[in-house]
Formats: structure tokens, sequence, C-alpha cells
């Protein structure tokens, strides 16, 4: 069917719309060509990657110290020294001069008894012994007077025995005298309690009018009038197994090592090494002595001991932290981390012997050296 014919136009309706179609057509070439020349002239953004950090971490120089293998236990620290004050004699308590805690010096009046009875004693042998003395010296007399007569054939050999038995009579009382009163001074002497060292005063196990008799001292827990300690040093026994008894030996470094100060390890060194073991336990008897000049560590608590065996003073030793997988470290050179293999010797819980594969003055990676690759760049914080 032909188009109708627009009047006026001289164009069928079908012209008009292919010309309109034509038109837009060339709108939108005229525009794409626009824009791409819009995007061709755009200076073009930078798309190099920045470069990457450098990876923070921390380093220890090696170096040659001692290190040690370690063997631990666990035992209850004593005081050095320990003694229940007792009286050699019976008697009464009269006086109680310290309470417990107080610090005491060697020769220090502690307590003492009721001395009433042996000052009178004390008159009475003194007295004795004066009447012996009277006694021996007229006796010295007269065999001084026999002897001279004896000389001169004055008496006679009977006359000059008798005499003579009587001054050794004499003499011999005069000694028992004399120990009499001694004896009463020493009486005296131990009823005044003093302290045999000095230390701290642990106990206070009796009271003032308390009847003391130290022949029964031994059937009380706290016997006496006193206990008194020094722990200015101190000491803890360990029960070791058949394994360990022969690496220990006396003089070995120990350390002691008390709930209280965690990190901090008191130096001592082993003193005592039984070579019997017990019947029941089989274990060996053990003691470590350990000085406590400030008295930090305290008796009746427990304490952890460890003990070094095994060591070997001039090698080369890292941290435990330096380690990855137990047989590679990172050294680093001129900011750049590289992974080394190292042969590993001794270990304890902070330190590794080095055999191999580190030399003494080179820097090795302690912290940050989890997932760090080799040839990565680091920079080192810290000391």
């Amino acid at each position: 069917m032909k188009g109708k014919i627009l009047k006026g136009s001289g164009q069928t309706k079908e012209d008009v719309m292919k010309t309109k179609l034509v038109a837009f057509l060339g709108v939108i070439v005229i525009l794409t060509a626009v824009f791409s020349h819009c995007r061709s002239s755009a200076p073009e953004k930078t798309t190099s990657r920045k470069e990457a950090a450098p990876n923070p971490v921390r380093v220890v120089r090696v170096a040659r110290e001692r290190i040690a293998e370690r063997i631990s236990y666990t035992g209850v620290i004593e005081a050095w020294r320990q003694v229940t004050i007792t009286p050699e004699i019976a008697g009464k308590v009269a006086r109680i001069y310290v309470n417990e805690g107080d610090f005491v010096r060697q020769g220090q009046l502690l307590a003492e008894l009721e001395t009433k009875t042996l000052e009178l004693q004390l008159k009475q042998a003194e007295a004795g012994l004066a009447v012996a003395r009277a006694n021996w010296e007229d006796a010295q007399r007269n065999l001084e007077r026999m002897e001279r007569l004896m000389a001169e054939k004055a008496v006679s050999k009977q006359q000059y025995e008798k005499i003579k038995l009587a001054y050794e009579a004499a003499e011999a009382q005069l000694h028992q005298a004399q120990a009499a009163l001694n004896l009463v001074r020493h009486n005296l002497d131990v009823s005044r309690m003093r302290a045999p060292f000095s230390g701290v005063v642990a106990s206070r196990n009796a009271e003032v009018g308390d009847v003391i008799n130290p022949m029964m001292g031994g059937f009380a827990p706290n016997a006496g009038v006193l206990t008194l300690v020094d722990y200015s040093k101190v000491k803890v026994k360990i029960d070791v197994s058949q394994e360990d008894i022969i690496r220990l030996k006396k003089k070995q470094r120990a350390f002691l090592r008390v709930d209280a100060y965690p990190d901090r390890f008191f130096e001592g060194e082993v003193a005592v090494v039984n070579q019997t073991a017990d019947p029941l336990s089989k274990k060996f008897r053990v003691e470590v002595w350990v000085p406590n000049p400030k008295f930090l560590l305290k008796p009746n608590t427990f304490g952890q001991v460890i003990i070094e065996v095994n060591p070997h003073p001039e090698a080369v030793v890292v941290p435990q932290s330096a380690i990855i997988e137990d047989k590679y470290v990172f050294v680093v050179e001129n900011g750049v981390a590289h992974k080394r293999e190292v042969k590993l010797g001794l270990q304890n819980s902070t330190k590794v012997e080095i055999l191999s594969g580190l030399q003494p003055g080179e820097l090795v990676v302690v912290a940050g050296n989890f997932g760090l690759t080799d040839g990565a760049k680091v920079r080192i914080e810290g000391d």
C-alpha cells in the first residue's frame, strides 16, 4: 500500500519518519565522539603499587655466655639454725623479755627463772667455802710446822703422817666447797636464758609463772620457753631420683624460686648429697643452701629448687624466642631479615645454645619473627 502524501509537502509519512531516525542517530554519533575525545584528553591516573612498609622487629646481639641444663624439684624452706631456748635446770619462769617476731642479738637476755632460792644457796656456798678455806690454811700451817720438826727429828713419823693426812682432808674439803659454789653460780647463770646466736623469735612457748622442767621438754612440740631461728641463710631438703643423683655434686649452682617473688631467683649451692637412698621411697636426700641476708625467704614455706648440671661456660647463646620451628632463626643485615638454619645444643627455660649457624655479634630477631619471610625488609624497634 502506498503511503499517504502529506498535504503541502510532497513527502509521504514514511519519508518523514526515516528523516527523523537518521537525525537521531547522527546526534548519538556526535555525542559518542565528543565523550570519547574527552576521555582521551583526560590525564591518566598512576596505577603503580605503593611499596610495602618494613616489618617492625626486636633483635638481640648473639653473645657467648654460660648455659647449663636445669633440673627442678619442690621442697620446704627451713631456717639455717633453730634452737629451743630452755634452761638447764627446772624452775619457774620469772620474766620473758621478748615476743614473737623480735630480732635478737647473740648473747641478748631473753628470759630468766626465779632465782631467790639460788641466791640463798649462793650465800650458803660462799660461807661453806670460807670455812673450808680457813680449815685448809690451818692445816697447811700445821703441816709446815710438822715438816720442820720432822727435819729436826723432833717428832715421830706417825705424828707427821697424821698432820699430813689432816692437811689433805682439809684440801679436799676446800675443793668440795669451791665446786659447790661453782655449781650454784652455774645454776644462777643458766637460769638467765640468752640468745646463742642472732636470729628471730619464732615462737613463745611459755608464760611468766610456768614451771619449766628441761627433762620433760622433748614431749612437747614447742618445748622450752622460746624458739629462736636464724634464717640469714636457709636450706631446702629435696628427694631426687636415681637418674638425677648421679648428676649432682657439692658446690653446684642452685637457684630458689618462691611464689612471693615469681620473677626473682635466689642463688645458692648444693651442700649435701646423700649417696644412700631412702629404703621406702628409694629417693636420695639432697640439701641446698641459699643466702638470705635480707630475710626475704621465709621458713616453713614451699620453694622451687633449680639445680644447674652439665654447664657450658662459653657457649654461643640466644633467647628461646629467637628459634623458629626448632631449627631456624632470622638474622638482620642492613635492614633485611635472612632466614638461617642453626643447630641447637643445651636448652633451659629462657636460653638456647647454638652449636652452628651463628657467630657472636650477629643480630637475631626475637620479636616479630613469626610470619616473617626470608629477605623481608625490617625496622628494628626497642633496645
